[in-house]
């Protein structure tokens, strides 16, 4: 008897530094996407894939979905996530708390044009927020007190300030749209919180996405954890450190080129990467004195392409100024 398969396919937007690629990495069991507080730092359009028995999920990877300060040819990708995706999760930093009640104008467009998709909110960082209570304020505010059709009923713990001439409006009270902006999307059928830095509750978002998952056929293989080449895994986590350890925008005018791959004596893998800068000034700083900058770099990069591949790794890096 054959046992049908299942698949889902998802897209995950939000603002930039919301913690996208790190949830991705936990729902994958490994770092395969690159993670930076700076924007960009995947130029790839690629995709996660995990399989668990009978079930195969597919997200795509960092590109396109950071909503925020994006150029012009990377506005059509969240937009082609979404077309064909089942499912959307809405990721929010809430350790921000310039942006954590309230999605973005970008956000809220993004979903009212597939409003067929099943959305779900997904509330990251929560460990940060010292305030556990002002979770209550995020929620309502960012579903506009609607969760899977029902309205939510949320009482305050907040005591009043008793100074104060007019006592604000209970939780959970249903707010005047034509005074306010609109904040949230009504039409979140789940709620989950998570602390996806620790991996804290990601299992728990990983069965329900499992759960989700309509019969159909699978489209990668079930050894295969994302669709990038070892390549683009390699260049996407060089340009990570690069991000990482170079001010503004210095890193964004690195190149990567001549790259050599072969097998050493002992069966590890050598990767030979050069890099190329604009500028000398540039050279110097990417070097770093006594070249600790380009070291740690190759060594965090090393380290990280050894999780990867699980193999030894020896990553060699070499910097030179356009010519």
């Amino acid at each position: 008897m054959l046992t049908r398969r299942g698949v889902l396919r998802i897209a995950i937007i939000g603002a930039p530094n919301a913690g996208k690629s790190t949830l991705s990495n936990q729902l994958l069991g490994r770092k395969v996407f690159p993670v930076s507080k700076k924007v960009h730092t995947t130029r790839c359009k690629a995709r996660g894939v995990i399989t668990h028995e009978d079930t195969q999920l597919v997200s795509p990877g960092d590109k396109g979905q950071d909503l925020h300060n994006l150029d012009e040819t990377m506005l059509t990708d969240p937009w082609d996530s979404m077309k064909h995706a089942d499912l959307v999760l809405v990721l929010v930093d809430v350790s921000d708390h310039w942006t954590r009640n309230s999605l973005s104008k970008e956000v809220l467009k993004c979903l009212s044009q597939f409003p067929h998709i099943p959305s779900v909110l997904v509330l990251n960082k929560v460990d940060i927020l010292k305030k556990k209570f002002l979770l209550l304020e995020i929620i309502t505010d960012l579903t506009e007190g609607i969760v899977n059709g029902k309205k939510l009923e949320v009482k305050s713990a907040v005591k009043q300030d008793s100074s104060s001439s007019i006592p604000g409006p209970p939780f959970g009270q249903e707010k005047n749209q034509a005074q306010e902006d609109i904040k949230g999307w009504p039409h979140f059928q789940e709620i989950f919180m998570l602390a996806a830095l620790h991996g804290e509750e990601v299992d728990t978002l990983k069965r329900y996405l499992l759960m989700q998952a309509k019969p159909g056929p699978w489209e990668f293989h079930s050894d295969v954890l994302t669709n990038q080449s070892p390549q683009e895994i390699c260049d996407n986590i060089i340009r990570e450190k690069v991000l990482e350890y170079l001010p503004l925008e210095v890193p964004y005018g690195v190149t990567q080129v001549g790259r050599l791959w072969e097998e050493g004596e002992c069966g590890e893998l050598l990767i030979m990467q050069s890099l190329l800068v604009p500028r000398e000034s540039h050279k110097r700083m990417l070097i770093g004195r006594g070249g600790k900058v380009i070291s740690r770099i190759a060594q965090e990069a090393g380290q990280d392409l050894m999780n990867v591949f699980l193999c030894d790794v020896r990553l060699k890096l070499k910097v030179e100024v356009k010519s």
